[in-house]
């Protein structure tokens, strides 16, 4: 028995192992079929976890949506500061009594309300003095030439009240921040021919006499013209009662 192994043994160093490569024959017979595998979509790993890359292209896609509109937003930003700071600007400016101050490029501006009441009613107070004068010189009566003064004192200071409204919607004639000389001109014209009229019509109902009331409504015609006319210039060169218009664009 023991030399039965002992022979078994010996024989064992002696054994060899070979192996032959494997191969593979198609037969050129047997139609192919397309691999289900190649139409799977791709999937990576991360670990454990599948990852799809569809899943990664959309969020990626939503990143760089966002990522553009926060730098479009960011832009919108910036232009409202700088726009933000220049009006900071001009308002130190104005504030200041520095460039503002002065009558902008083109003169461009409004009176208000109360320069042109109060520049009706001083004309009255003027006009009314001369009428004065001129109604007493032709009628040689006090009582006659108040009354021609009074009767329209009122009626001609709303009506010049309301024509320095409609005058003040139109910027013609105006530059360097003051009416030019032809817009004075103008106005006083203007309102000269329905002064006449209507000082020729109150001075006749008062009167009762045409030939009175037309020297009264003429006599003082040239002279309250010229008078008017420089009345404007005057006002041309007050500030008070301006407001100026600033254009600008955001």
């Amino acid at each position: 028995m023991r030399c039965t192994i002992l022979f078994f043994v010996s024989l064992v160093p002696a054994l060899s192992f070979t192996t032959s490569p494997l191969r593979l024959r198609v037969d050129p017979t047997i139609p192919r079929t397309p691999s289900t595998c190649s139409s799977l979509p791709m999937v990576a790993t991360n670990g454990d976890k599948p990852v799809s890359d569809a899943v990664l292209k959309g969020i990626e896609k939503k990143q760089a949506a966002l990522t553009k509109k926060r730098q479009e937003a960011m832009e919108k930003v910036n232009e409202a500061d700088s726009t933000l700071k220049q009006l900071e600007t001009k308002k130190q400016e104005y504030l200041n009594g520095l460039e503002m101050q002065k009558s902008p490029p083109g003169g461009n501006f409004v009176e208000t309300t109360i320069r042109s009441a109060v520049k009706a009613f001083i004309w009255r107070l003027i006009a009314g003095s001369v009428t004065f004068i001129t109604s007493f010189q032709f009628s040689g009566s006090v009582k006659t030439a108040l009354t021609i003064v009074g009767s329209d004192f009122f009626s001609k200071a709303f009506t010049m009240f309301i024509g320095e409204r409609l005058m003040n919607k139109s910027q013609a004639g105006r530059k360097s921040g003051s009416d030019a000389l032809g817009r004075s001109l103008a106005k006083a014209l203007i309102w000269r021919l329905f002064a006449i009229c209507n000082t020729l019509t109150m001075a006749f109902f008062i009167a009762k006499d045409l030939s009175m009331a037309s020297k009264i409504a003429g006599s003082d015609a040239i002279f309250k013209t010229a008078l008017m006319f420089f009345y404007e210039r005057v006002w041309a060169k007050i500030q008070w009662g301006k407001e100026y218009t600033i254009e600008f664009s955001i």
